[in-house]
């Protein structure tokens, strides 16, 4: 199984970047679906997080301003990143939690992607 994100880069404060994230593999299911970010000397932290079913959360930070989307069957989820802040500037990287294959049942990472908003 193989995390693979798209998007990111450079925006200005108040503009929109827009990230995706597909899963690739013989995979049976996803339970959660979401995106962290990570600044230098912090830890990593929630960002927006979607099930299987549609449910969403979201950091309190980015509510109002982010939405997560999913497709299911093709396994993608979809950071849209509106009114972006200087403070959103972070590393950002898809998860997939709860990916069932035939033989396991695991947790992954994609590669981060780097999200810098200028003020």
């Amino acid at each position: 199984v193989q995390l693979q994100a798209f998007g990111g880069g450079l925006a200005q404060a108040g503009g929109s970047l827009r990230l995706s994230c597909a899963a690739s593999g013989n995979i049976f299911s996803i339970n959660v679906m979401g995106w962290y970010r990570q600044v230098p000397g912090k830890q990593r932290e929630l960002v927006a997080a979607i099930t299987s079913g549609g449910s969403t959360d979201y950091a309190d930070s980015v509510k109002g301003r982010f939405t997560i989307s999913r497709a299911n069957a093709k396994n993608t989820v979809v950071l849209q990143m509106n009114s972006l802040k200087p403070e959103d500037t972070a590393v950002y990287y898809c998860a997939a939690i709860g990916v069932q294959t035939m033989t396991s049942k695991y947790d992954y990472w994609g590669q981060g992607t780097q999200v810098t908003v200028s003020s």
